[in-house]
């Protein structure tokens, strides 16, 4: 995906939920911005890089601008910081209401403890898999809000690269590899997506085999997060719903359980060797 196309891939539609109306407020500040600057639509999208259409759904509220789509309008329209300073929170409601608690933190965290039964983890997931996930949800999903939130999970991927970088713990269970979502194909690429970044500095990616006879992960999926503040939280999410707690207690129980969950998994060597195995089969 490119910056400079008009594709709903980097800007799908405004979610419902409480980031609608930021959305709608940050288009009107664009349009009176850009009517300031005596511009069209179509000259605005011709300095930023968008359709005349795409500017429209911009400032009505219907598409959602990235962050970098927001600092060259500001720097087209000088407008001096009026719109950068929405970046923040216009990305915030790109994701589910549901998720934007959690998506702040990642950003913050240095360090994610995360253990998945049913998916690939959001951040280990290729492009391709994830639109093979989000077309099977039920009721089905609009295909604007599945680019939307494409989107939005391809950038949170930008985690890999940040400097200094967190800490990032990754166990699965070996069902979730052998689950061939979105066919052989996806499935082959998502494996090898998962050796590659196992090869990272400070990823460890592990695989909990399906004959292990001591499981203390039956209580379902998590992730564990310490912020740069040294906070920890909790974050577990099920049926569009999510919780996330901060109680110390619940904190510390969560990180011994998955200490333990690591203990009973493959070692990250070990589970590159599967993955391989894994691949070979199909």
């Amino acid at each position: 995906m490119t910056e400079n196309a008009d594709t709903t891939a980097e800007t799908g539609s405004v979610p419902e939920g409480p980031g609608t109306g930021v959305v709608a407020a940050f288009g009107r500040t664009l349009k009176t911005l850009r009517l300031r600057a005596g511009l069209d639509r179509a000259e605005c999208g011709r300095r930023i890089g968008y359709s005349a259409s795409t500017v429209a759904s911009f400032e009505q509220g219907r598409r959602i601008p990235s962050p970098k789509t927001i600092d060259k309008a500001d720097e087209a329209l000088g407008a001096g910081g009026l719109l950068s300073v929405w970046k923040e929170e216009v990305e915030r409601a790109q994701y589910p209401v549901f998720f934007q608690g959690m998506a702040q933190l990642e950003k913050e965290a240095i360090e994610l403890l995360m253990y998945d039964t049913l998916l690939v983890n959001g951040l280990l997931q290729t492009e391709e898999y994830m639109r093979a996930v989000l077309g099977m949800r039920r009721p089905t999903l609009d295909p604007e809000i599945i680019e939307q939130r494409v989107a939005a999970r391809l950038a949170r991927q930008d985690i890999f690269d940040r400097r200094p970088s967190p800490l990032l713990s990754f166990v699965m269970c070996e069902s979730v590899l052998r689950r061939r979502l979105g066919g052989m194909d996806v499935t082959r690429g998502q494996l090898e997506h998962l050796l590659l970044v196992g090869q990272k500095q400070d990823v460890e990616l592990q695989v909990l085999p399906l004959d292990c006879e001591e499981h203390a992960g039956v209580d379902g999926p998590f992730t564990g997060v310490t912020r740069d503040d040294g906070k920890k939280f909790v974050y577990a999410e099920s049926q569009g719903a999510s919780s996330l707690e901060t109680d110390p207690k619940r904190a510390a129980l969560v990180a011994a359980r998955y200490g333990i969950i690591r203990s009973q998994a493959f070692t990250p060597r070990e589970s590159m060797d599967f993955i391989e195995e894994l691949l070979g089969e199909l």
